[in-house]
């Protein structure tokens, strides 16, 4: 379990890394140009990857409803998105109103599917979120920056 807890903390970081340096490279170029970018160099990463390690196309993958190749379109919406947002509202408020749209998902997909989970549990994180926006928010404005 803590192996599992790890590489979500890893993965933590590196989409907030991601975030940024896409964010950098919006401001040079455009949104869409950065989202490409992300997908290009990660889709030739994941090529070489896929054909060291083997499994590019897994048996079954012909199987899948149609819906499941839609994480590369929402992948891109998602990418573009990011990195206008870091660009003007600046990295913890970005991450912030992501984190807090995934929870809210999250909670939502979760109650659809009938898996059980502590509601109060998941509020109170999804409330708690949104505060730290909030606060962040306020804090800025007090100090001078937007």
């Amino acid at each position: 379990m803590t192996v599992f807890v790890l590489l979500a903390c890893l993965g933590g970081v590196l989409v907030g890394l991601s975030r940024q340096l896409n964010g950098r490279l919006s401001i040079s170029t455009t949104p869409l140009i950065a989202s490409f970018w992300n997908h290009a160099v990660g889709f030739a990463v994941l090529t070489c990857l896929g054909l060291i390690v083997g499994g590019l196309l897994p048996a079954g993958a012909a199987e899948a409803p149609w819906y499941a190749f839609l994480g590369g379109p929402i992948g891109v919406v998602f990418v573009a998105a990011g990195s206008w947002a870091i660009a003007r509202i600046g990295a913890i408020n970005a991450a912030l109103l992501i984190i807090g749209g995934q929870m809210v998902t999250g909670v939502a997909f979760d109650y659809l599917s009938a898996v059980p989970t502590s509601f109060w549990a998941n509020a109170t994180g999804i409330v708690l979120i949104v505060g730290g926006m909030v606060v962040s928010r306020r804090r800025r404005k007090a100090g001078g920056s937007q």
